[in-house]
């Protein structure tokens, strides 16, 4: 019941400025929003949702799902008139069809959105559209109406959310049901000055991403059509008799629909609907040219991040071999879905049942990446560490800076215990340690890593970086006063650490000044 209801309170709490941005303004050159909060300001608040979210598991962080999500999300981004603003996306658990954007370019999608879609481009008109509500400053301006109230209310649900998780029995229970209601009597006043117009605008610069992209800009209007009619039919038994979390915060109509449809056709008429596109920044000359941005386009991966999301959002591996059980008996099993039945064996600790289903893929997609680290992973669990070495490091070659090999390869590495396979492991991640450092997996990986490579001090610094992203500051910071009082610490590794502490400490003071400790400490 209390994790029921934390998950509902953190729902309301980071959806809330996307809710309360529906307003009927269009932006103006003359607009305080941006400065009523620094974006140095947005970035904190975007990063604290994060960090919170993973503190209570609700993010999905695989290291392929993740260069899946972001590629896609980058690829739309990157054909928006903003190019400079910095953009996270993550996936979370969920199987309850929802996205939602928030400050500081946050951008969360539901694993259920992704395993109700047919086609990537259907994903990609749901990331054009909350990218669009970034863009067009739709949250800042929330903020801006509700002047300095807004982030300490965001901020004091989030609060309330973790006290509750602090409590124990009943008393927790009872917490979090006053987190609840407040966020809940704070979003229905909200949804009182609900307009159409913010949405209408989301979808229509959010179609012209997906055309500047060469997606299929009515994708947009079909996938939300499609959530309209499961929900009249009760088609989605995981809908039961509610309505979708995305139809709540995303009302669709008839006209609305209508509207999409014809405008996405509009797109796809225009003469330079698959190469050029003109550009909306009223700084630049009218009737001004652009090319669409390289890379663009569908990535490829959609089907096998599809079945790799159903295999990681099921309850339990188990469930996950049931639900394919279920597909094979009405049809044969696609490439992609033996891949992710594949993942479902190898997580389920039976990669005999693994091997000759992603053997069988690999012969007839040899230049698929995602089932050649499935099978490395199968070939290092069958004791053929061999095979899987080879196997990896020919993909390292090829992709020295992919975050998904080399994670995957590491993790693999790490598993071993062996002081050279640590130091291997090390050697391959420390490249990507800058571009990678806000990143929770990598900083385990890192950790774990180091750990048998015999490098305590790294180790425990990776392990305080990974505690303080996800959501657990004090931890971290007790961790690196502890490294800190090693002997054997050099003037460079001390230094690191100084700077760490002294970073960290100020979110540590102020949480215990609202009165938020970490009782995992305590006790």
């Amino acid at each position: 019941m209390l994790r029921s209801l934390l998950a509902a309170a953190i729902v309301i709490a980071v959806a809330a400025p996307l809710a309360c941005a529906q307003e009927t303004r269009l932006p103006d050159i003359g607009s305080s929003a941006g400065e009523l909060i620094t974006p140095a300001q947005e970035d904190a608040y975007g990063a604290m949702t994060l960090a919170q979210l993973r503190h209570f598991d609700y993010v999905l962080e695989d290291p392929l799902i993740d260069s899946w999500l972001d590629t896609l999300g980058h690829r739309l981004a990157g054909a928006s008139d903003d190019t400079k603003r910095h953009y996270t996306f993550f996936m979370l658990r969920d199987r309850q069809i929802n996205a939602f954007a928030t400050l500081g370019g946050y951008v969360a999608m539901n694993s259920g959105l992704v395993l109700a879609a047919d086609r990537e481009d259907e994903v990609a008109g749901v990331l054009a559209h909350e990218i669009s509500h970034i863009t067009q400053q739709h949250v800042l301006r929330s903020v801006e109406r509700q002047k300095q109230d807004q982030i300490p209310t965001l901020l004091a649900l989030l609060g309330a959310i973790v006290v509750a998780q602090q409590a124990h029995g009943n008393t927790g229970a009872d917490a979090a049901s006053a987190a609840m209601s407040a966020a809940m009597g704070l979003a229905a006043q909200r949804q009182i000055n609900f307009t159409r117009a913010n949405e209408t605008e989301a979808d229509r610069v959010g179609m012209q991403l997906l055309a500047r992209s060469h997606f299929d800009p009515r994708a947009m209007a079909d996938f939300f059509a499609k959530l309209q009619s499961r929900m009249r039919t009760n088609e989605a038994s995981a809908f039961g008799d509610e309505e979708p979390d995305y139809l709540r915060s995303h009302p669709m109509t008839l006209a609305r629909i209508t509207e999409a449809r014809d405008r996405a056709e509009r797109l796809r008429t225009q003469p330079n609907y698959s190469g050029t596109f003109a550009t909306d920044n009223p700084m630049l000359p009218a009737g001004l040219r652009l090319e669409a941005g390289t890379g663009a386009g569908p990535t490829g991966l959609f089907d096998y991040a599809r079945e790799r999301l159903r295999v990681m959002s099921a309850l339990t591996p188990a469930a996950a071999i049931q639900e394919y059980t279920a597909i094979k008996s009405s049809r044969a099993l696609t490439d992609a879905e033996q891949y992710g039945l594949a993942v479902a064996f190898t997580l389920a600790g039976q990669p005999k049942s693994a091997l000759p289903l992603l053997t069988a893929v690999v012969a007839r997609k040899p230049a698929d990446v995602w089932p050649q680290l499935a099978l490395g992973e199968v070939e290092a669990a069958s004791g053929n560490g061999a095979a899987a070495d080879a196997r990896f490091e020919a993909l390292l070659r090829k992709t020295p800076a992919s975050r998904a090999v080399v994670l995957t390869y590491a993790k693999v590495l790490g598993e071993r215990s062996s002081p050279a396979a640590g130091k291997r492991a090390q050697a391959i991640l420390r490249p990507l340690m800058s571009s990678l450092s806000e990143d929770p997996v990598f900083q385990r990986t890192f950790a774990r890593a180091s750990e048998i490579a015999d490098d305590p001090v790294r180790a425990g610094e990776a392990h305080a970086e990974a505690a303080y992203l996800s959501g657990r500051p004090e931890l971290a910071l007790v961790q690196l006063n502890t490294l800190k009082k090693r002997p054997d610490l050099d003037y460079y590794s001390r230094t690191r650490i100084e700077s760490r502490i002294a970073a960290i400490t100020p979110t540590v003071l102020e949480l215990h000044r609202q009165g938020i400790h970490d009782e995992d400490l305590k006790r």
